[in-house]
């Protein structure tokens, strides 16, 4: 490795790990940027693709490529990398983006699996602890939002690649997504039905872990809020917001508060 070659590598390593402002700022522009890839997904899934749709496509595709690119040549394990379902599901778009108009129109819904890079980083969490007061004080109320929409998004594609054309009424992402709906919340006005074994068996996963979603998400608005302070001897990491001792082990505690920032 030359030596310009490893100064890339460690200035694009502080960029996604690093606690510099810049690096903050490099990582909003991603997550800003993911924001912007997935609102194109969801608008566009059900539309027929035109040259603009798929240029766009293309554009978007050689974005998520380079980031992965970046991510594993930074990375001092890359076959872990690969392994984590954030890339996977990297993967599976830029996969869907290509084959889409091979293999057909519902591969290109996996492209809703970007989806999945909502589920922020520790250094995006990091970040916007540091940075934003109201993520500070709502961060278990905003997690809990971020995983119910991604989980919905990301079970409507599953749902359309899956069953469309094997159940009735299933034509369009449109109608996977209310059917997705009104399964998790458990509405059921029956216009929409699986019929097949396997679609009971998905509809039954369905609201098992969207009904754990929906009572996290739940809890998280009603509970009494803690915030993010890991005790140095214990390590419990959620303490009430006026604490002054870990109540696990008595350790002192000094928490920021927003007059110490």
């Amino acid at each position: 490795m030359t030596v310009d070659e490893s100064a890339s590598r460690a200035r694009l390593r502080h960029l996604y790990t690093g606690r510099s402002r810049d690096a903050a700022r490099f990582r909003y522009g991603l997550i800003a940027l993911d924001i912007l890839t997935i609102g194109f997904f969801i608008l566009t899934a059900p539309l027929q693709p035109t040259p603009a749709i798929i240029a766009g496509e293309v554009l978007i595709g050689l974005i998520i490529l380079l980031d992965l690119s970046s991510r594993l040549w930074i990375s001092p394990d890359r076959w872990r990398t690969l392994r984590q379902v954030y890339t996977l599901a990297d993967l599976i778009v830029v996969a869907s983006l290509v084959l889409a108009p091979l293999l057909g129109q519902s591969l290109a819904f996996l492209k809703v699996l970007r989806a999945l890079r909502l589920v922020h980083s520790y250094h995006v969490l990091r970040d916007l602890r540091r940075d934003t007061v109201f993520f500070r004080e709502h961060e278990d109320t905003i997690l809990a939002a971020v995983n119910l929409f991604v989980f919905i998004f990301v079970s409507a594609a599953i749902v359309f690649v899956l069953r469309s054309g094997d159940e009735p009424g299933m034509a369009s992402f449109i109608d996977a997504l209310y059917f997705t709906i009104a399964t998790l919340t458990t509405t059921g006005y029956g216009d929409i039905v699986m019929t097949t074994p396997g679609g009971r068996l998905l509809s039954a996963a369905m609201m098992i872990i969207g009904v754990a979603l929906f009572f996290r998400l739940a809890r998280a608005l009603f509970l009494p809020r803690k915030v993010h302070h890991t005790c140095r001897n214990c390590g419990l990491d959620r303490h009430e917001t006026d604490a002054i001792h870990c109540k696990h082990c008595g350790e002192d505690l000094k928490i920021r508060t927003h007059g110490a920032e």
